[in-house]
């Protein structure tokens, strides 16, 4: 779906606008969507929030310093930046606009991943989101 797409700023609010498209789809269809993507910029977030009704959309700001990211590094795309094989590479050199007011903020550093995501399900589950 954004294949066509890379790390430009203009590609990046694309990138954006397509995923908020197709989960808008999805949850008309009546599907409980999760979208995990690296949102640089707050007015691309505010534009996907404004697609759905207020208690369709959570936003998750997943908090890990640009060191642990460059640590962990699965696909080797920060040491590419780091050569400058890649440009515009968020919190390298492109910006990332930290949410103001996320409804859910979950700081990486010294949790697992499994700890994580029970943060998530618990706090869905307290609002009626989903069933035990």
């Amino acid at each position: 779906m954004n294949r066509d797409l890379g790390f430009s700023d203009r590609d990046r609010v694309e990138n954006i606008r397509r995923v908020a498209e197709v989960a808008r789809l999805m949850v008309d269809a009546g599907l409980l969507v999760i979208v995990s993507f690296i949102s640089p910029f707050r007015a691309d977030r505010d534009a996907a929030r404004e697609l759905f009704d207020e208690t369709e959309f959570i936003e998750v700001f997943v908090e890990t310093p640009i060191a642990e990211c460059v640590r962990r590094d699965p696909k080797g795309l920060y040491a590419r930046a780091l050569r400058g094989e890649i440009k515009n590479f968020t919190g390298l050199d492109s910006p990332y606009e930290v949410p103001e007011s996320p409804e859910i903020r979950l700081d990486t550093v010294g949790h697992s991943v499994e700890k994580t995501v029970e943060r998530v399900e618990v706090w869905l589950k307290e609002r009626g989101f989903l069933n035990d």
